[in-house]
């Protein structure tokens, strides 16, 4: 495996464990919270008699949200640093920028998936009772 490969292991892990940590925020703490303002709480019910991690994870919501809001930002600026720059041969350059292309969709859906996380977890509830819905 040559140097230019090896290089960008560490930002793809990253990027990776990114998509999984904001994925994890959805599903401890939104999911649950939209099935019960849609009126399933059944639903709620079921998956965390099924799942008792998602009580736990729950429980520290706060700190789920701050990893994942600190991987996020490691990630981001890995991906958007100054300085970074892909090999000079062809054949890496062009893998290097089909990666780095990829590397950017899997992090901006992370966003998308964190802000919706984020939305349902922390602002859903006071907007509605602010809005007396």
């Amino acid at each position: 495996m040559s140097d230019a490969t090896t290089r960008g292991a560490p930002a793809l892990k990253i990027t990776w464990l990114t998509l999984f940590a904001s994925t994890g925020t959805l599903i401890c703490c939104a999911l649950p919270i939209i099935f019960v303002s849609l009126g399933f709480g059944a639903t709620v019910a079921a998956l965390t008699s099924s799942f008792p991690l998602l009580i736990t994870l729950s429980l520290y919501k706060a700190w789920v949200f701050a990893f994942s809001g600190a991987m996020l930002a490691l990630s981001g600026w890995l991906m958007y640093r100054p300085g970074r720059a892909c090999p000079a041969d062809p054949g890496l350059g062009r893998l290097c920028n089909t990666a780095q292309t990829w590397n950017r969709r899997i992090y901006w859906s992370s966003v998308v998936i964190w802000g919706i996380g984020f939305f349902a977890a922390f602002l859903a509830l006071p907007l509605r009772i602010w809005l007396d819905v």
